[in-house]
């Protein structure tokens, strides 16, 4: 596969390295190509496929938003239970297109497994033909602007002919960069866990910088492992998995009609038969599928549009985790403690509104507030030892962390976000000029 090394890096924000990314390699029944269909006036990869030569099982979650894209209309109708092919495409959302926007898709959908099954009968001992409904479209950019289906449409071939079956650090950073809009840098993580005796890859990317909030999982991820896992397990651990990792992050409150995160195993390691998702056999498993997500999650909440700053908030001893999540989320969405901290202002009376307007039940004299390891509120009232000049120097961090605690019960969420400056308004005022 050939790699357009100065399309990558210049697609890279100055500030990113390779080295600042995982070595993802090599997955077993998964093939990685990109190439640019011009959907951009500067030339970039803008399109990606992922083609699964034998199948893999598959699960998603979606936006919650009711209005939706005409992409997630089309998966929403798919029920195989092994897909072949993922097609992303940037620059485009394919929301509020109509009818144009879906026979876009089925237009494509014809394309690509027409092209696919020719691929097969080239490649494979036992060729299969491709179908229509195994294929999912990811579709991420401007919304209500016209579907770009013949410019998509004529690259189809070139992805198909650029298929190698064999994956490395470079096709992946590849892939990850074709999917970006305003993000800045691209987002991979992996893991590696044993399912019995067997040792798998977990490994994922994703995209999302601004529109950003919690009703599904935000923004678009996706996840890839060699494993034999289900489909019917693969979407329980994955729902359960997403709560607190994309369902966990906000960059402004806003929540996208594109939302989209999937799982896709290949089951191209002949692991233990798995017949729950609470088999003890998945412990591992489990726990590096929420890794990824978590590690993909977080790497998005620090690329937020403009972002300065990567902020972590905790709430904990709340009498349920609903209302944990209430007061996170009332702190993560504050405009005023959001600017407070791009002015690096340890300005510790916007948490206190954000707090009381979370509409959460709470004894304000039990009430603990720390910025860092500094306290600041203990008992309801301001530490005695609270010295701001020093709640000033800790602003100034890149990482900030927030904790809240109410000494009212045993459950806790956190929630990750970003600070808002000037940068995010310039981005998204010029978003489409």
């Amino acid at each position: 596969m050939a790699i357009n090394l100065n399309n990558l890096f210049n697609s890279l924000s100055k500030n990113s390295k390779m080295g600042d990314f995982q070595d993802l390699d090599h997955i077993d029944g998964l093939s990685v190509s990109t190439t640019c269909a011009n959907l951009y006036s500067e030339k970039r990869d803008d399109l990606v496929m992922f083609y699964f030569r034998k199948g893999a099982t598959h699960a998603s979650v979606y936006t919650q938003s009711k209005l939706i894209s005409e992409n997630i209309k089309w998966n929403l109708k798919i029920n195989k239970k092994k897909i072949k092919a993922l097609l992303v495409n940037t620059r485009n959302a394919n929301a509020f297109t109509g009818k144009d926007g879906f026979k876009g898709l089925k237009i494509l959908a014809e394309d690509l497994s027409e092209e696919l099954t020719k691929k097969q009968n080239e490649d494979e001992d036992k060729p299969k033909k491709i179908e229509q409904d195994e294929i999912l479209f990811a579709c991420t950019g401007t919304i209500g602007e016209s579907f770009p289906t013949e410019k998509i449409k004529k690259s189809i071939p070139e992805l198909v002919k650029k298929i190698n079956y064999t994956q490395n650090k470079y096709i992946w950073m590849k892939a990850a960069t074709g999917i970006l809009t305003t993000d800045l840098k691209p987002k991979l993580a992996m893991e590696e866990c044993y399912i019995g005796k067997k040792l798998v890859k977990v490994y994922g990317i994703a995209k999302g910088s601004g529109m950003i909030y919690p009703n599904m999982a935000t923004t678009l991820g996706f996840i890839f492992t060699d494993a034999t896992i289900s489909q019917s397990i693969l979407s329980q651990l994955l729902k359960h998995n997403i709560q607190k990792t994309f369902n966990a992050i906000s960059c402004d409150g806003d929540t996208s009609t594109n939302d989209m995160v999937s799982i896709f195993a290949t089951g191209e390691v002949a692991n233990l038969n798995l017949t729950s998702s609470k088999d003890k056999k998945l412990s591992e498993f489990n726990s590096a599928l929420f890794n990824v997500l978590l590690n993909l999650s977080k790497r998005i909440a620090a690329d937020g549009e403009g972002a300065s700053k990567f902020v972590t908030i905790k709430v904990k001893n709340c009498k349920t985790e609903e209302e944990a999540k209430k007061i996170c989320f009332s702190i993560a969405n504050s405009p005023l403690v959001k600017t407070a901290i791009a002015g690096e202002d340890p300005n510790w009376g916007r948490i206190i509104m954000a707090i009381g307007k979370a509409n959460v039940n709470l004894n304000p004299n039990k009430l603990l507030i720390k910025i860092g390891n500094i306290l600041i509120i203990e008992n309801g009232k301001l530490c005695s030892s609270y010295d701001e000049n020093e709640a000033a120097k800790y602003m100034k961090e890149e990482k900030i962390d927030l904790l809240v605690n109410l000494n009212l019960g045993k459950k806790e969420f956190s929630a990750y976000t970003m600070d808002l400056t000037k940068k995010y308004i310039e981005i998204n005022s010029d978003y489409r000029t």
